[in-house]
C-alpha cells in the first residue's frame, strides 16, 4: 500500500468513505461523485495502477468480489442493469492511480452520456450515501445467507 495513494488510504479506512463491502482482499465503497445512485468502486487493497500489474491472487479476488456485488447493488437500487467499467491508466481516463472498478446500476436507458460532469458534480448530503451504503449493505447480506 502507498500513504500517498488516496484508495490505499481508503483501504486501511484512514480516509472517510462510504463502506458496502471488505473481505481480506478487496473494498467497495460508495463513488462520491455518482453518475447514478448506488455507484459503488471496487478496489484490491494491494497497491497496483494497471489491472495487469496486480498479483493473480488479488486479480482473481478483486473479479470474484465484483461477481458477488453486481446483483446485489442491483437490487438495492431497483436496477435490472449496470455499466461496469475499468480505466486503465491515465490516458484511459484513470483519475485515481489505484486499480478500481466502477459499477454503475442503470434504470433507464441511458440518455445522458456516461461520465456526465453535471450529474458527477450535484451535491449530495451526507445522508444520501449513509442511506444507499445501508442498502446495499443490506441486500449483500440477504444475497449472501442465501447462498
Amino acid at each position: 500500500m502507498s500513504e500517498d495513494c488516496l484508495f490505499c488510504r481508503i483501504a486501511k479506512n484512514k480516509e472517510p468513505n462510504y463502506r458496502v463491502y471488505e473481505d481480506d482482499n478487496v473494498v467497495a465503497f460508495l463513488d462520491i461523485h455518482p453518475i447514478s445512485d448506488g455507484h459503488t468502486l471496487l478496489i484490491p487493497k494491494t497497491h497496483a495502477v494497471m489491472v495487469e500489474d496486480l498479483p493473480d491472487e488479488d486479480y482473481q479476488a478483486l473479479f470474484n468480489a465484483l461477481k458477488k456485488l453486481i446483483k446485489p447493488i442491483q437490487n438495492a437500487m431497483n436496477a435490472t442493469d449496470s455499466n461496469i467499467t475499468i480505466n486503465n491508466g491515465r490516458k484511459a481516463g484513470q483519475i485515481i492511480p489505484h486499480v478500481h472498478i466502477h459499477v454503475i446500476p442503470r434504470t433507464s436507458m441511458i440518455k445522458d452520456r456516461l461520465f456526465s460532469a453535471i450529474g458527477r458534480a450535484k451535491p449530495r448530503p451526507k445522508t444520501y450515501f449513509e442511506e444507499i451504503a445501508r442498502k446495499i449493505r443490506e441486500k449483500i447480506s440477504e444475497e449472501t445467507s442465501e447462498n
